[in-house]
This record gives C-alpha cells, sequence and structure tokens, in this order.
C-alpha cells in the first residue's frame, strides 16, 4: 500500500484524529492559552507576543513567547515542527486527521491553538518544576511553523492536494529575526546565553548562531548551543535551501554534503571554534526522523525496524562528523521506546518533554543534569556508548 493511499480505516482514523486535535485546540483556547503581552512582563509568566511583520506558511499571524525570570540568563528557544523541501512535501502539512491516518504529513504550516502545547510549559520550558535547572532562566521560544528549518526568505508556489493553486510562505529567517529584535529589547545583556532547539529547530541553531551572535549579542562570551535530534540526510539540501527557501547565501553556501546540521556545524566552528559550547542530543532508531530520511531516500514516508537500523548507522557517522568538528562536542543519548507500538524506533526529541527529567540508561543521568551543567562549564557526553553497536 503506498502511504498517501486512502483506505476506509483511514478515513475513520482521519475524523478521530481531527476531532481530538480541534478539542484539545479550543480547551486551549478556552483555559490555558498565554495571555498577550501588553506591558512589561511579569516574572515567571509565559506571554505571547505577536509579531505583525511575521508570517507563517499558510499566511496566517504570527507569535512567539516570553517568560521573564530574576536571572541575567536567557535562553533563545527554536522551536521544531518539520519541514518541506519540494512541491509534494509543501501540499501536505500537519494535520490531527492525518497523523492519526498514518498519512504523509511534513511540516506544521500556522500556530493554531494546539501548537502552544508544544511551545511552552513543557520540558525545559516548564515553570515551576523544582527539577528545571533552567525555571529561573529568561526564555524566548522563537515558534514554527515555514517548514525550513527557521531559514527561509520565500514564496513557494505549489499545487494543493485538491488541485488548487497554493503559496508556502517559506519566512522563517524573516520571523526569526524579528523574533530576535523581541530578545534583544527585553533581554539586553545576559550573562549566560544558550540558543536551543529540538527537531527542526535543532537544525537551525547552527545556521542561526551567527547572527545571534554577531547582531543582537556580540557581547556575551558564555555561550552554549544545543541541537535535539537534527539529522535527516539528504543530498540537495543545498539546492533546497538557495533556490526552494532562498536563505541568506552564507547559510546555503556552508552545506556541502547531505547532513545538514554537520555542515552547519562545521562551518560555524570554523569562525567561533571552541570559543562556543557544542552539544547533540538524540535517540538511535528516531521513529520520526527514520521516516524523513526513508522519504528523501525512497519516497515512502515511513517506518520499519530496517529504516531504523539505517538511520542508526548515519547517527554513528553524524556523531563522528560532530566530534572531528570538535572533539569536545558534548553528546547525550537516549534510548526510550516509541510509544507508538505499530511504527517502533524510539522516541523524537527529549529538551521539551517530560522525558527532559527522565532518568537515561545505562548512566542514570537526566537531560536536565546534563544540559546545566554544560552551561555551568562541564561538557561531557553521556550514553555513547548506545552508538557503539552494529
Amino acid at each position: 500500500m503506498k502511504t498517501d493511499a486512502i483506505t476506509p480505516g483511514r478515513i475513520r482514523m482521519a475524523k478521530v484524529g481531527d476531532f481530538v486535535e480541534k478539542t484539545i485546540g479550543m480547551e486551549v483556547e478556552k483555559h490555558l492559552e498565554a495571555p498577550d503581552l501588553i506591558e512589561e512582563p511579569e516574572y515567571q509568566v509565559w506571554y505571547r507576543v505577536s509579531i505583525p511583520e511575521g508570517i507563517t506558511a499558510d499566511g496566517s499571524e504570527y507569535h512567539v513567547y516570553l517568560k521573564k525570570a530574576e536571572s541575567d540568563d536567557l535562553c533563545i528557544f527554536l522551536s521544531g515542527g518539520g519541514v518541506a523541501w519540494n512541491g509534494y512535501t509543501a501540499a501536505r502539512p500537519v494535520t490531527g486527521a492525518k497523523v492519526a491516518a498514518g498519512l504523509p504529513n511534513f511540516y506544521w504550516n500556522n500556530l493554531r491553538p494546539f501548537t502552544q502545547l508544544m511551545n511552552i510549559n513543557t520540558g525545559i520550558t516548564q515553570i515551576g518544576n523544582p527539577a528545571n535547572p533552567f525555571d529561573n532562566w529568561n526564555m524566548l521560544v522563537i515558534t514554527y511553523a515555514t517548514g525550513d528549518f527557521h531559514v527561509g526568505r520565500s514564496d513557494f508556489p505549489y499545487t494543493g492536494e485538491d488541485g488548487s493553486e497554493q503559496i508556502l510562505h517559506f519566512h522563517g529567517y524573516t520571523n526569526f529575526l524579528e523574533a530576535m529584535k523581541v530578545a534583544r529589547h527585553f533581554f539586553a545583556s545576559p550573562s549566560r546565553l544558550l540558543i536551543a532547539g529540538d527537531s527542526a529547530g535543532g537544525f537551525a541553531v547552527p545556521a542561526v548562531t551567527p547572527t545571534i551572535l554577531e547582531d543582537f549579542y556580540p557581547e556575551c562570551e558564555n555561550v552554549t548551543l544545543l541541537s535535539d535530534s537534527a539529522q535527516i540526510n539528504y543530498r540537495n539540501w543545498r539546492y533546497t535551501a538557495e533556490n526552494v527557501w532562498k536563505s541568506p547565501e552564507r547559510i546555503w553556501k556552508a552545506i556541502n554534503g547531505p547532513n545538514i546540521a554537520v555542515e552547519w556545524y562545521r562551518e560555524l566552528h570554523r569562525v567561533w571554534g571552541k570559543r562556543l559550547k557544542y552539544l547533540y542530543a538524540g535517540s538511535p532508531r528516531d521513529f520520526l526522523l527514520s521516516s524523513y530520511e526513508n522519504d528523501v531516500l525512497t519516497h515512502q514516508y515511513t517506518t520499519d525496524t530496517k529504516v531504523q537500523h539505517d538511520y542508526y548507522l548515519r547517527m554513528q557517522d553524524m556523531l563522528t562528523q560532530l566530534k572531528r568538528i570538535e572533539p569536545d562536542f558534548g553528546i547525550f543519548i537516549y534510548n526510550w521506546p516509541n510509544l507508538r507500538m505499530l511504527l517502533g524506533g524510539t522516541v523524537h526529541t527529549a529538551v521539551r518533554h517530560p522525558r527532559f527529567y527522565f532518568r537515561a540508561m545505562p548512566s542514570d543521568m537526566t537531560m536536565a543534569e546534563w544540559l546545566f551543567d554544560a552551561v555551568s562549564g562541564s561538557v561531557y557526553d553521556v550514553n555513547l556508548e548506545l552508538m557503539s553497536k552494529d
């Protein structure tokens, strides 16, 4: 069966998925939605900050989230939310219906109420959890719904699944720049800066860090980077960044191989060297990223044991390359099984999830502990032995 084939069973599941997403979204909108920031923010409250110059993939409004704390430390967090690289993927954004039905769905194309659950008050962004060592950090969450790893500046025409002519607004880089103006306004002089991201945001970390440091925080000397789950091997990334997303030249020119995160880290390290602390986290048989890799390699948005093993082998190579770039690159491997048992594999991301506080075996360490040690000056590997097998 093709991965996008419509069957009666999938139709039923799609209706369930659509109902669940709408129900949760209504609950968020009525009772949980972050207040709009109108005046000066209070401490330890998440606010939604509208970005009038911003736009999401489908042309709707764009906003970010901000939390002010009493410390001088700042976390700039780049959100994930999938990726599109051609007309086929552009025509298949994420919906609750598609996820439930197991149909191809590649990127979030707007910031509907449901997406707040993925952005704030979970994992590193959770307020009031004594296990969160970053609770007293200022935070700006740069939301993401453009399918371009936060580096796009184009309006991409495509044909929708219904045959209509549409435009995908790859404006991730424009949104990022406007969001950083908000960060600079409210957090002028951080003593420590953590630039982190998960999934698509994890890819973006090394790509946009030069802009953050050169144009917004040139005076900050204590800088840590974390990419959580950022592996999709694809030989056409450079073409995509240059011609589909229309990224800034220095971003697409840095891509000279199939692993876009490695390429961006290589260029970042060439310029900044040991002035930064570098971290990478991921799971070895990521059920979601292995599906993306399988799609770019075979045009099948599916995953199974073989696909996940191939992903694992490519992850071994990725970690080797990161260590060659910087021997002190800190690695955190987590091996929790994916709870969607039919798909198998391991989970996708941890830093903005309750898993941030889970103890990862065999080390018995949490990502929260490891990451806080890193921003405090102690960078090391956790569970790297899990990547030593065939």
